[in-house]
């Protein structure tokens, strides 16, 4: 097996690699403490480790290898997805059979209702496929709300899935008009994550699957923060 050249330096100063050695880390310390220590850690944290650091890899990969704008902005998309579909289809729930709501709306996949009717029915692929078109369109609706220097400096794609996941669980306008967004707005990153968790009610009473959805994106919001 013949390794790349300067393998060594690659091993020492890539992004890609460190995300990887971190990556390791993150599997191997939850069994160490118990081991050590018998301490259950909660399980949700370090995946949501291992979802930052895959994004921090992907995004180093990118820097180490001085890709164009373009490219930039499509790998940004891309990193986004790989932490809104999970958070989002997670919450939303998939059902590939047409059913009616709560509100007797007839709904399929995760959520989607424009043109269902009772009967219809979808593959998995398919859901996958409308979530994504749809979570996009949210995306991009919600950055309309956004100022440019938001967009630039305060929206790494963690903390973009958080605030698209409430834009596609309350609205695009609910959450573009939101205290969150007017907070990351002026530059208060963290007092934005916290309003996030505003959010929690539904018909005037704090909802707890609502409360837990909040925690989530508040975590993914705060990655990052000091």
């Amino acid at each position: 097996m013949k390794l790349v050249e300067n393998a060594g330096q690659i091993a020492k100063r890539s992004h890609s690699m460190w995300a990887g050695y971190l990556g390791l880390l993150c599997l191997l310390v939850p069994e160490v403490l118990f081991l050590l220590f018998e301490r259950d850690t909660n399980p949700r944290l370090w995946w949501w480790l291992g979802i930052g650091l895959i994004a921090y890899g992907l995004f180093g990969r990118l820097k180490d290898q001085g890709i164009d704008r373009t490219k930039l902005r499509s790998s940004s998309i891309g990193m986004f997805l790989i932490v809104a579909l999970p958070l989002i289809g997670g919450w939303e729930g998939k059902r590939n059979h047409a059913y009616l709501d709560i509100v007797g709306v007839p709904t399929i996949c995760y959520g989607h209702t424009k043109g269902v009717a009772l009967g219809d029915y979808m593959t998995d692929a398919q859901c996958a496929a409308l979530l994504r078109s749809e979570v996009l369109e949210y995306r991009e609706g919600l950055h309309g709300y956004f100022s440019t220097e938001t967009k630039a400096k305060r929206l790494p794609a963690a903390r973009d899935a958080a605030y698209v996941s409430l834009a596609y669980n309350v609205g695009i306008r609910g959450a573009g008009r939101s205290t969150a967004t007017r907070r990351l707005n002026a530059g208060d990153v963290a007092g934005g994550c916290q309003a996030l968790t505003w959010w929690n009610k539904a018909g005037g009473r704090v909802v707890r699957g609502l409360v837990r959805r909040r925690a989530d994106e508040y975590q993914l919001c705060m990655m990052g923060v000091t």
